[in-house]
């Protein structure tokens, strides 16, 4: 049996879920334990509801179920039923059982994903080429097509990069670019995986703004998010999820301040997250410096500013042993791409950037990761051994010997993970990928730590061990920079913050 094509279906009133599932059970194929359990959730038109929860709480699958993207027979073993716009799916875990067309099904039911860049097709060479993808395959006629191109870029802020390719985007321009994509075959349902992750301020706004306008004009949302924070309180209906199944739902303000949300490890914004440890005592200011970086300047192709300045220009910084730095600024200000200076990655136009009092031109980058510890925004992009264990142990024989194995576990333990030590990075939940890749930076013992949003999709328990280890490093000396978005966060944890716009650092 196939599903109806959805598009053939009379929308739904304002009365009638547009989307709903009654989940008894699913579990991918292979597992015991059922990954969700015991939801029943209803999607209206034009009504925002959240689902809260911390990490490894069933969140992203039960999004992805929602979407379409984990099928049932196909991706796991699904007791329940899926209903779109009144037409509904019946599963009892056998053969015999409804097949989705995922093609009919994301028409009407949009997905941004956590990992942002999953949603992109790779092989555009411009935003709005990536824009037109999957209107091009459903043979939309250039006039609409051209037409809800520019629509979805002015949703989302994107006009102005309709020309540029998508990998040189930066992590914020990404989301916004993966939101502008999901909107712009107008689906009733949309379902968002931590939208407002990696988004500077004005990022958030037009999140917010782009959620209300389309539930004012009757699409359903469904906000995934580790955070009550302003966007998840402005929703009409929570539903908490804890070990893979809801444990309460309700309106926010009953369930804002309840037991079964804080055993999640939902973060509440409006409670100060004290991180007490993690600045330590103030590093001296005689010490010599662990990072210096000279007058440096660098710009990608065809990325300048309006006037063609470079991205980077004449960047001074001086970091001391112990001392915690936060970087902040717009999103495409060049932050991640400042951090990749620091080990190599990249190599400065002008300037000179120097560890340990040594410059680190013409050292190649492989060497210089033994001094200088990265970790990126997308842990996907530093994750590729088969196991947890493997993942924090490369490479470490070759600098430390010995104490290489031990090395590993302490990192491990550090962010919680010593347990997944045999689990394969890929089963781990987004977060703790964050974790595990935070895990093979700290096993080096660099004596530089460059963090690239690394608060990003932690819930309060995630946060706790990166604070932890933070003030660890700073402790032994290391100097740490982080980039973040999260001021509060940078307030709290830095000795001084920073601010990149224009090119420039400044006092934030």
């Amino acid at each position: 049996m196939t599903a109806t094509d959805p598009t053939t279906a009379a929308a739904a009133t304002a009365s009638t879920a547009v989307l709903a599932a009654r989940i008894g059970s699913f579990s991918f194929h292979g597992e015991r334990t059922p990954a969700l359990r015991d939801i029943d959730l209803s999607v209206r038109p034009g009504v925002l509801t959240a689902v809260l929860g911390g990490s490894g709480s069933g969140k992203t699958t039960l999004g992805k179920l929602l979407a379409g993207w984990h099928r049932p027979g196909q991706s796991g073993t699904f007791t329940g039923s899926l209903t779109l716009a009144g037409q509904p799916l019946e599963f009892r875990g056998l053969e015999d059982d409804p097949r989705i067309n995922p093609s009919a099904w994301s028409t009407r039911v949009g997905y941004v994903p956590q990992d942002a860049a999953a949603m992109l097709s790779t092989v555009r060479s411009t935003v709005a080429e990536e824009l037109a993808f999957g209107l091009e395959n459903r043979g939309t006629p250039r006039r609409d097509m051209l037409r809800a191109v520019a629509r979805a870029a002015e949703q989302t802020g994107l006009t102005a990069l309709l020309d540029r390719d998508p990998a040189t985007l930066s992590g914020g321009e990404l989301r916004r670019l993966a939101m502008a994509c999901a909107v712009v075959q107008d689906p009733w349902v949309l379902v968002l995986d931590e939208p407002l992750a990696s988004l500077d301020a004005a990022g958030i706004i037009q999140v917010r703004d782009l959620i209300n306008r389309l539930t004012g004009a009757g699409t359903g949302v469904v906000l995934l998010s580790q955070s009550a924070d302003g966007l998840a309180r402005s929703a009409g209906h929570w539903i908490i999820l804890d070990g893979g199944t809801a444990t309460a739902s309700g309106i926010p303000r009953e369930l804002i301040r309840s037991a079964e949300l804080a055993r999640t490890g939902t973060l509440l914004p409006a409670v100060t997250h004290a991180v007490p440890a993690v600045r330590g005592r103030a590093p001296e200011p005689e010490a010599a410096p662990v990072l210096e970086l000279f007058g440096l300047g660098f710009g990608y192709p065809g990325t300048g500013d309006a006037d063609g300045e470079p991205l980077l220009r004449d960047l001074e910084l001086t970091v001391r042993p112990g001392e915690i730095v936060a970087i902040t600024g717009p999103n495409g200000a060049g932050k991640s791409t400042l951090l990749r200076h620091l080990n190599g990655l990249l190599r400065p136009h002008t300037g000179e950037v120097r560890i340990q009092g040594r410059s680190i031109a013409g050292i190649p980058t492989g060497r210089i990761a033994a001094s200088v510890g990265l970790l990126f925004q997308h842990p996907r992009d530093q994750l590729f051994e088969r196991t947890v264990l493997r993942e924090a142990s490369f490479g470490l024989r070759r600098l430390h010997g010995r104490d290489a194995a031990a090395r590993a576990d302490e990192a491990l333990e550090a962010v919680g993970l010593a347990g997944a030590a045999r689990t394969h990075p890929a089963e781990l939940p987004a977060s703790q990928q964050r974790l595990l890749a935070l895990a093979t930076v700290l096993a080096r013992g660099p004596a530089v730590l460059a963090l690239d949003e690394p608060t990003v999709g932690l819930d309060r328990h995630g946060l706790d061990r990166l604070d932890r280890a933070v003030a660890a490093a700073a402790a032994r000396g290391a100097a740490v920079v982080l980039v973040t978005h999260d001021a509060a966060y940078a307030r709290a944890t830095a000795h001084r913050v920073l601010a990149l716009d224009g090119g420039s650092l400044r006092e934030g």
